[in-house]
């Protein structure tokens, strides 16, 4: 018995739960449940080769053209980009109209005749169901799909070469009510589908976006399932074989990971550039350096708070007095204990949303009650406070929790750093560097720490490796992972938190004051 002599009806009910593990009686794997379940008006698929998606979508555009109009159902048209994809995707909406025991025709061939210049005839597949609507598989030819009403699928979006004017045409649809899908693999990272993906992760673009590599396709059991079909005997080391063999044949490196993990090729390096670093730098935002002196941890703790507490009014009170008290105001945090730095990064958050880091701290060696100590003096004494991002990665949960204890959970995100945080939140730093709607202060430091992040098989991240900065001392893309939480604390909404000023050295607590403190930023409020 094949995997399609299994009972399918349940299909059309399940709600598509996630999937983690191989289920030898489902029918469809956990990635293609996800996909299907996902009713966004635009989604989108990077995905590695033959992982099954277009046979997945196939399944979904059969339950909609045979549902009634009553209940929502909807033509559905797919775009190749060429005849036997066509063939191929008709074939499997009419195999599973028989598995879902949908009242459907034959596949007909028709012929269509092409709105382009020369109007030539063009044979074109079609299955039509009993609820009036049909899918039907059309050419790529963008006028084609004018005056059509229904689903549009665009399958291998990346190779087409008008695929600009091809989506144009059928997000007219989406006015009505219709939905669009383009699926495919990478074909370099100037492609328009990848740029369309670049933008939906940076918040550019409203399209729901799906990663399948070949990883995360064998993870939910695809290779399992090739065996079952196959009538092999699964093994995780044949598994393992099996895709080394797959990544060896292929003609380079860079082919590999474009063809089975999403990476667009043209892809590495620093992902975003000096260029853009250097243009959000400003000399009068500030960066405000802690050390613990030698031995500092074994310290008496009332000693170690005296310590803190004088840095704390000597450094950092008079540049949080500079902070516009109009401006909502949030924390991003990067945790170290020994070696890299702890980074406390603080957002303004502009009328226009754009945000100014007018300071940062650097920590050293700080022990984690000091941590605590200048985390809550900072966050105490910010205007307007309305959310922060923690690293909560190992030992920087403790901290995490410290906050969220404090100001509630709805304030405080507590981030794990993997890989989809990372693939979520990076593009939408880079879309602020973009934009040039982030200020920063002035470093090349800050420089190198940035350039730490970069695309590592599809997903920016920071790179492996420890690193130095000016002073010699390690670092390794700290403030680069704060700007990031800064980042994702923006989106965040809390209430604003307000605050009572910090005192001048005078006694008094206008923002404006003219104390004329090394710190103080001359220009006014931030």
């Amino acid at each position: 018995m094949t995997i399609l002599d299994q009972p399918l009806g349940a299909i059309a009910a399940s709600n598509f739960e996630d999937l983690q593990q191989f289920e030898s009686t489902e029918v469809l794997l956990g990635y293609q449940k996800r996909w299907i379940a996902d009713e966004s008006p635009l989604k989108i698929a990077e995905k590695s080769r033959r992982t099954g998606l277009t046979w997945a979508e196939a399944a979904d555009a059969t339950l909609c053209a045979a549902t009634a109009k009553s209940e929502g159902g909807c033509n559905h048209f797919y775009v190749g980009s060429n005849k036997e994809m066509a063939r191929e995707f008709i074939e499997a909406a009419a195999m599973w109209a028989k598995a879902f025991d949908k009242a459907a025709g034959e596949i007909r061939e028709e012929i269509f005749i092409d709105d382009g210049k020369d109007g030539k005839e063009i044979l074109t597949f079609v299955v039509y169901f009993a609820s009036g609507f049909k899918v039907q598989a059309l050419s790529s030819n963008p006028a084609n799909l004018r005056g059509m009403q229904g689903n549009v699928t665009i399958d291998e979006s990346a190779f087409h070469d008008r695929l600009a004017e091809v989506l144009k045409a059928a997000l007219a649809l989406t006015m009505w009510g219709s939905r669009v899908r383009l699926i495919s693999t990478h074909n370099g990272v100037d492609n328009l589908f990848n740029t369309i993906i670049t933008d939906s992760r940076a918040g550019r673009k409203r399209y729901s976006v799906h990663t399948i590599t070949l990883d995360d396709a064998c993870n939910e059991g695809l290779y399992q399932r090739i065996c079952q079909i196959t009538r092999k005997i699964w093994s995780q080391a044949s598994e393992d074989q099996w895709k080394a063999d797959l990544l060896r044949d292929t003609a380079t490196e860079d082919d590999a990971l474009e063809e089975y993990y999403c990476v667009p090729k043209q892809g590495g390096g620093a992902y975003i550039s000096r260029g853009l670093i250097e243009r959000a730098m400003h000399p009068h935002n500030q960066i405000i350096a802690f050390e613990s002196p030698k031995d500092f941890e074994k310290w008496p703790v009332v000693q170690r708070e005296a310590d803190v507490s004088q840095w704390l009014e000597d450094q950092v009170a008079p540049v949080l007095a500079q902070l516009n008290p109009e401006h909502n105001h949030v924390f991003g945090e990067d945790f170290a204990r020994k070696g890299d730095l702890s980074i406390f990064a603080i957002g303004a958050i502009q009328a226009d949303t754009r945000i100014r880091v007018p300071f940062h701290l650097e920590l050293r060696n700080v022990p984690y009650s000091q941590q605590e100590q200048i985390m809550f003096y900072v966050i105490d004494n910010l205007p307007r406070f309305t959310g922060a991002a923690f690293d909560a990665t190992g030992n920087g949960g403790s901290l995490a929790e410290k906050a969220a204890d404090k100001y509630g959970t709805e304030m405080i995100e507590q981030v794990m750093l993997n890989q989809p945080w990372y693939r979520e939140w990076m593009p939408k730093l880079k879309a602020k560097f973009e934009d040039n709607d982030i200020e920063i202060p002035k470093s090349l430091d800050v420089v190198s720490d940035l350039r730490k992040i970069v695309v590592n098989r599809g997903i920016p991240q920071i790179e492996k490796g420890s690193g130095t900065g000016e002073d010699g001392k390690q670092r390794h893309g700290d403030s680069a992972v704060a700007y990031a939480m800064v980042v994702r604390a923006s989106y965040m909404e809390g209430a604003p938190i307000e605050f009572t000023p910090l005192p001048d050295r005078h006694g008094g607590s206008d923002p404006d004051s003219d104390d004329d403190s090394d710190n103080s930023y001359k220009g006014g409020a931030w």
